[in-house]
């Protein structure tokens, strides 16, 4: 059986204004209609495979779980306690992995690469699969195009055959030159992150070369919780888990013994990892001046410019080699040249406390989302949609009243001791320190505006007591409604 293993994990902070902490590149829809998440598992359509498992952080869970539910791709979701890089997370879903199927093979993916050709890439899997059932460590590597500086290699050996190599090493990024000098040689390929091997020969490995990293997680998984969609660890044991790549964990080691158990697949299908916003602008369709517009864009000589306009009209002038990136609540402006810098941004805005780093204007949530519209010093105006069927927490605020007033749909109200429905153009006012719950009991998205008074608006001000997605009694409120 092959089990898809997409690693979910990352923060694209390169990608900003875009990506974000709490909305990262994998769950956006930078190339086409699906999200990269999507995508991943999208491009498997045709292979004989069972169901996935999605490795994520306890921020993100829910956006997984609901992007997978649209897709009609859910399957396990692991939540990592933190993050302990890919050789634990990987331990992690090996065992899981092993308990549902009997020595299964895994395909291990990133949730955000881009690979253009799904044909060339499919039959690098069946390639690789052949290998790994014969008890190989398979990874992919990508046909290097350019000298690039920003990506690792790997060295290739002998041929184990006409598809695969051994691999002799793997080599950290390099500089210019160097890298000129491994494209030329003809014997490098970039490392894409991407693997294909038995659950058994993955922990045999680890047991072989990091037996402390197998024996945490061996003991995370002692107790799995079931909590919805989502599978959890112990957290206690997982930390005890060294910060550690598949690469340095297991693959180094077994290449440095030269032996051929290590194999490399050549992989040219049009593969990306969307990096930066210049990858992104190289990957994307241009006109005959060499830009890329999205959104209401209106340009007037303007030449090799890419533009997201995501709500409002963006028109440039007399401008050429741009990146231009709208967003409700942050704009960007950068040079393409520069564009690998963004994250310098992002790190300014982390010192400065500042949330464009961490959350967009428009947030997501298990029941829905919100627009925060406007806000002042003593209060804050929200924009809430709730799905059909869909219900907030029962909850209370120490420092804040709430108006909700309904749009469009209908809204089940708890308001205190009293429990009423509300429909289009009505309203009910909250004051602070009563318990109320909001619930859509319609078939349309319910719709309302919400407006905060008080002292202190921070979104760490709930109190719940009821949550039917299991987010009562977290000591943690911070960002969540």
């Amino acid at each position: 059986m092959l089990i898809p293993i997409v690693m979910a994990g990352g923060s694209g902070s390169r990608l900003w204004p875009l990506s974000r902490k709490l909305f990262p590149k994998q769950f956006l829809p930078l190339v086409d209609d699906a999200t990269m998440l999507q995508a991943t598992l999208n491009r498997l359509e045709g292979l004989d495979i069972g169901k996935s498992i999605t490795v994520c952080n306890e921020e993100h869970r829910f956006v997984v779980a609901e992007q997978l539910r649209r897709a009609d791709e859910l399957g396990t979701i692991i939540l990592e306690p933190m993050g302990r890089n890919t050789a634990p997370a990987l331990a992690l879903t090996a065992l899981v992995a092993s308990q549902q199927h009997d020595d299964p093979l895994l395909l291990v993916l990133a949730a955000d690469h881009v690979i253009e050709d799904n044909e060339v890439f499919q039959q690098a899997v069946i390639n690789g699969s052949e290998l790994a059932q014969q008890g190989k460590l398979v990874t992919f590597g990508v046909v290097p195009k350019t000298p690039h500086t920003g990506y690792g290699y790997i060295k290739q050996g002998s041929s184990v055959s006409d598809k695969a190599f051994v691999v002799d090493s793997f080599v950290e990024k390099p500089d210019q030159k160097t890298a000129e000098q491994y494209v030329n040689s003809g014997q490098y390929l970039w490392n894409s992150g991407m693997f294909i091997f038995k659950a058994s020969q993955y922990l045999n490995a680890l047991e072989r070369f990091r037996p402390d990293i197998l024996n945490a997680c061996t003991k995370a998984i002692r107790h799995l919780e079931n909590d919805l969609d989502f599978v959890r660890v112990d957290p206690d044991e997982f930390e005890k888990c060294a910060d550690e790549s598949i690469d340095y964990a297991v693959m180094e080691p077994l290449c440095a013994l030269n032996q051929d158990d290590v194999v490399v697949v050549p992989l040219d299908a049009g593969w990306n990892d969307v990096g930066s916003w210049s990858s992104l602008f190289e990957l994307a369709p241009k006109d005959e001046d060499g830009n890329h517009f999205k959104g209401d864009v209106i340009a007037e000589n303007t030449k090799n410019t890419y533009v997201h306009a995501s709500q409002r009209l963006v028109s440039t002038l007399g401008v050429e080699n741009l990146i231009i990136v709208d967003t409700p609540d942050a704009l960007l402006v950068a040079d393409v040249r520069a564009s690998q810098d963004v994250k310098k941004i992002v790190n300014k805005l982390k010192k400065s406390g500042r949330t464009e780093a961490t959350i967009h204007r428009e947030v997501y949530r298990p029941w829905g989302k919100y627009d925060s519209i406007d806000n002042g010093k003593r209060y804050q105006v929200k924009r809430i949609t709730v799905k059909p069927g869909a219900k907030l927490s029962v909850q209370m605020h120490h420092h804040r009243a709430e108006h909700w007033i309904v749009v469009s749909g209908s809204a089940q109200v708890t308001n205190g001791e009293k429990n009423f429905l509300l429909t289009e153009n009505e309203s009910t006012y909250i004051p602070i320190g009563v318990i109320h719950a909001l619930e859509n009991p319609g078939k349309i998205p319910l719709e309302l505006i919400e407006i905060q008074s008080g002292g202190y608006l921070g979104e760490d001000d709930i109190v719940r007591f009821e949550d039917i997605y299991g987010r009562a009694d977290q000591k943690n409120m911070k960002e969540e409604t």
